[in-house]
C-alpha cells in the first residue's frame, strides 16, 4: 500500500503541492489526472524518493519513504516524463546497468532480462543503440528498466506523451498487461487514457486535490454537469428560450440551433430534471420533436473539478 498524509513542497515560498492525502492499496490502477502544471509530477517524484517532501509523510509498504528512500526505492519502479536513457547503450546492456543500481546480481539479471524484453516487446531491439530507436521503443526502454528489479509498486509518469496513435495503442496494451503484477500509479492529462486504464482517479489542480473514486463516483458527486437537449416547435426563439430558462433545475441555456424542422436547445442542468422540461413545454403549448439526456462523462467531470482554470505548479 502507497499512504500519503498531509504531504505539500515548497520552492521557496512558492507551493507546488499539498497538503494531499491519499491511498493506493495492492493491486489497484489509479491514475493522476490534472492539466499541466497540477502537481502531478511533484506527487510522483516524492512517491519515487526522487524529491523530499517539505511536509508530510509518504509510506510504501510499510517504509517510511523520508527515512528510509533506498529501501522504498527497491520497491518501486518509475518511469520519469523524460526516461533516464543512454543513447549510446544497447538496450540489453542498459537493463543490466538498471538492473544492477537496483541491487542485482548478474545471475539475476541475466535470468530477469529474457521475461522483461519479452513484456516490454523489446527482445528483436534489445542488440540495437537506444540512440537509433523511435520514441515508441525508448518509452518501452523506459518501462522495462522500470519492472527489471520485479517491483510491487509501478509509477509511471505521461507514459503515452509524445507518442503516435498506434504506438498510444501498444503502450495502453502493455499497461494492461502490466496491471496483472503491479500496483501501477498513472500520471497525464489525457482524459481518455486515464479512463480507460485505471480503476480510480485522484484529480489534481493548482497542487490541490480536488476529487477521488472511481470515474461513476467522481460524476455522481455533487454539482454534476448534466446535459439535455431538446428540439422544440411552435413559438420564436425568444420565447422557447425564456420557458427553458425558468425551468427548476436548469443552469444555463445554450444559443440554439436549426435541426429537423425546430430548434435545438443545450440546456445545462443540476440534476435530472425531464419531466420537469417535458412538463413546461407541454404547458407553453410547444412542440417537443425530440429530448436527449446525458450524464456527464469524465471531461465534464474534469472540467467541473478543475473549474477550466489555469493550474499553476
Amino acid at each position: 500500500m502507497i499512504r500519503a498524509t498531509n504531504v505539500s513542497k515548497f520552492y521557496g515560498g512558492k507551493r507546488a503541492l499539498g497538503p494531499v492525502s491519499f491511498e493506493i492499496n495492492p493491486g489497484e490502477t489509479v491514475g493522476f489526472l490534472g492539466l499541466n502544471g497540477a502537481g502531478k509530477t511533484t506527487a510522483l517524484r516524492i512517491l519515487a524518493c526522487d524529491l523530499r517532501p517539505s511536509n508530510g509523510t509518504v509510506e510504501v509498504g510499510g517504509v517510511d519513504a523520508v527515512a528510509d528512500p533506498h529501501e522504498v526505492r527497491k520497491r518501486i519502479g518509475f518511469l520519469p516524463e523524460n526516461p533516464p536513457l543512454y543513447t549510446d547503450m544497447t538496450v540489453i546492456d542498459y537493463l543490466k546497468f538498471a538492473g544492477e543500481l537496483r541491487g542485482m546480481t548478474a545471475t539475476q539479471v541475466k535470468k530477469r532480462m529474457s521475461e522483461v524484453l519479452e513484456v516490454t516487446d523489446l527482445t528483436d531491439v534489445s542488440g540495437d543503440f537506444i540512440g537509433t530507436l523511435s520514441h515508441g521503443y525508448r518509452q518501452r526502454v523506459g518501462v522495462a528498466q522500470a519492472i527489471i528489479h520485479q517491483p510491487k509498486f509501478l509509477i509511471l509518469d505521461e507514459p503515452t506523451r509524445g507518442l503516435d496513435p498506434v504506438q498510444i495503442v501498444e503502450m495502453r496494451n502493455l499497461i494492461h498487461d502490466l496491471k496483472q503484477n503491479h500496483t501501477v500509479l498513472i500520471s497525464s492529462h489525457i482524459l481518455t487514457e486515464i479512463s480507460q486504464t485505471c480503476d480510480r482517479l485522484l484529480v489534481l489542480g493548482k497542487g490541490e486535490l480536488l476529487g477521488k473514486g472511481t470515474e461513476s463516483e467522481l460524476a455522481s458527486h455533487k454539482g454534476e454537469i448534466r446535459a439535455i437537449t431538446v428540439t422544440l416547435r411552435g413559438a420564436d426563439k425568444a420565447a422557447m428560450k425564456t420557458v427553458l430558462a425558468a425551468i427548476d433545475g436548469v443552469t444555463k441555456v445554450a444559443e440554439p440551433y436549426e435541426q429537423g424542422g425546430g430548434l435545438s436547445f443545450s440546456l445545462s442542468t443540476n440534476k435530472d430534471c425531464r419531466a420537469e422540461v417535458s412538463r413546461a413545454i407541454v404547458e407553453a403549448k410547444l412542440d417537443l420533436l425530440k429530448l436527449d439526456y446525458s450524464r456527464s462523462e469524465l471531461e465534464n467531470t474534469f472540467i467541473r473539478l478543475v473549474g477550466g482554470a489555469d493550474a499553476s505548479n
